[in-house]
């Protein structure tokens, strides 16, 4: 058994490495792969507004030259008009100009030529065709010679009634070094950083590889395996850890409770109350185990043996363990009776703690805390209040798709003469004005999974307290919740 221990956790240590390992590869390419990609773009718009540029002005510049010449605006003069201009443009615009009659023959040229120079060759008639035919009347031609990229824009030069009189070709060569430089210097750049990453996550590795136990897995398998479709099995393990325990024991007397609770409803109601009562014990079981996992699965990830404050650390995961631990055996032992579930036990403590504690089993780097002050002490229900965070947190993170990029959820609280303020801000789908009405009702959801209940239990809760729970919702834009509870000090 020990043999098969000690395989087991050394396979899953493999899988773990290799994991990573592929993860950051991945990562890797595909960051390395868009770069690339990005800059060949960058590079491709750049030297095409360029050139549009360059050819506007010098287009403005011809149009000048030819409302001011004295010669006849004829084909015949535009070598005339343009002899010396010519040049004077190219200097300006520092690009090589090139004028050509209708037929395709070069009339004038900046380019410095000399009698050894063969006659230049003609606009091909292809060209000259796609120039005509074309809406702008311009052709863009894109070749590549000794593995440059020259572009060479061809484009009809008009008279002041819009008569063609020849046409005007500008050759343009890409120089992509800088951009080539800029991508060198940031691959190289990203090698480091990935390399680095890759030590990084061999040591993060071999952290959760030795201290995830037997237990943990136990515990984690059996959780997800939770169902009331069939029969569950209890844990049979002695943990070391006294957390873990209790842990087992919550979860071991909530399958009893549930079985109980199963046998009741099969007797006093039809096969179809109770299937529709049983989801409902399903969403409001798995409401609180989600935090419990994510407790585990942070404790696994945080854990550092030398760490000063591992007491503390452990303290307040022990902490939060409990209390989703209550919830989940108050919602076991109350979820016959959906109005009045929890019922209300009420103490006195300081909301900003409890709000602030229960945020602590969130993972997700886009959810933060905020709180005007640091104390406002009120009675209330623990577990309820618990309840209602988690509840507004978890449908925050389900709002937002996994594929947006910029992910953000604000939670805070303040006080508001004689009461306490709970805000649950997000920047996802958002709801649709005509189900504001509705997002509360039992059964109602705007998901593609769940039973639409949370609201429900959790404005039951609310109301309960004679406070209130209120939404701001814009399609698109994102989704604020505001509860309001009385500050009860008596």
């Amino acid at each position: 058994m020990l043999k098969d221990f000690k395989l087991s956790m050394l396979s899953l240590r493999v899988r773990i490495f290799l994991s990573m390992i592929v993860l950051i590869i991945v990562a890797s390419v595909l960051l390395a792969s868009i770069s690339i990609f990005q800059f060949k773009n960058e590079a491709k718009q750049y030297h095409q507004e360029r050139l549009e540029h360059k050819e506007d002005a010098i287009k403005e510049n011809i149009i000048y030259v030819l409302s001011n010449t004295t010669y006849p605006l004829t084909p015949k003069n535009l070598s005339l008009i343009f002899k010396d201009k010519i040049h004077e443009l190219s200097d300006i615009h520092n690009l090589e100009i090139n004028i050509y009659s209708l037929e395709g023959k070069l009339l004038k040229s900046s380019k410095s030529r000399f009698s050894i120079d063969s006659v230049a060759p003609p606009i091909p008639k292809y060209i000259i065709k796609l120039v005509q035919s074309s809406i702008e009347k311009r052709y863009v031609d894109i070749k590549t010679i000794d593995g440059q990229k020259n572009r060479s824009s061809y484009s009809l030069i008009k008279d002041d009634k819009f008569k063609p009189l020849g046409i005007l070709n500008l050759p343009y060569v890409e120089d992509d070094s800088y951009y080539q430089t800029e991508l060198q210097n940031f691959l190289i750049r990203l090698a480091q950083v990935y390399t680095f990453m890759l030590l990084v996550a061999f040591g993060v590795a071999y952290l959760l590889s030795s201290y995830i136990t037997k237990s943990l897995k136990t515990i984690s398998d059996k959780l997800s395996e939770t169902s009331l479709s069939q029969k569950n099995e209890k844990i049979v393990l002695e943990a070391s850890s006294k957390e873990i325990n209790l842990l087992i024991n919550a979860y071991n007397s909530m399958v009893d409770e549930l079985e109980e609770s199963a046998l009741k409803l099969a007797q006093s109601e039809r096969e179809e109350a109770w299937q529709e009562m049983a989801k409902q014990v399903a969403h409001e079981i798995k409401n609180p185990l989600t935090p419990m996992r994510l407790t585990v699965q942070s404790f696994q990830r945080k854990f550092d043996a030398n760490d000063p404050n591992l007491k503390q650390k452990i303290n307040d995961y022990s902490e939060t363990l409990i209390q989703q631990i209550d919830t989940m055996s108050s919602v076991a032992s109350a979820f016959s009776n959906f109005a009045s579930m929890p019922a209300q036990q009420n103490e006195t403590l300081n909301v900003v703690d409890v709000v602030e504690l229960t945020m602590d089993i969130f993972n997700e780097e886009y959810v933060h805390f905020k709180a005007e002050e640091e104390e406002i002490i009120s009675k209330i229900d623990r577990t309820q209040l618990i309840r209602i965070i988690t509840n507004l947190v978890k449908n925050a993170i389900q709002s937002i798709p996994c594929q947006q990029e910029e992910k953000a959820i604000l939670v805070t609280i303040k006080r508001d003469e004689n009461n306490v303020l709970i805000t649950v801000s997000d920047n996802g789908i958002g709801i649709v004005t005509e189900n504001f009405n509705r997002i509360f009702e039992p059964k109602f959801t705007t998901k593609s999974s769940g039973m639409g209940l949370g609201l429900g239990i959790i404005r039951n809760i609310i109301e309960n307290y004679k406070g209130t729970i209120t939404l701001e919702s814009k399609k698109g834009i994102g989704t604020t919740f505001t509860v309001s509870l009385p500050i009860i000090n008596q």
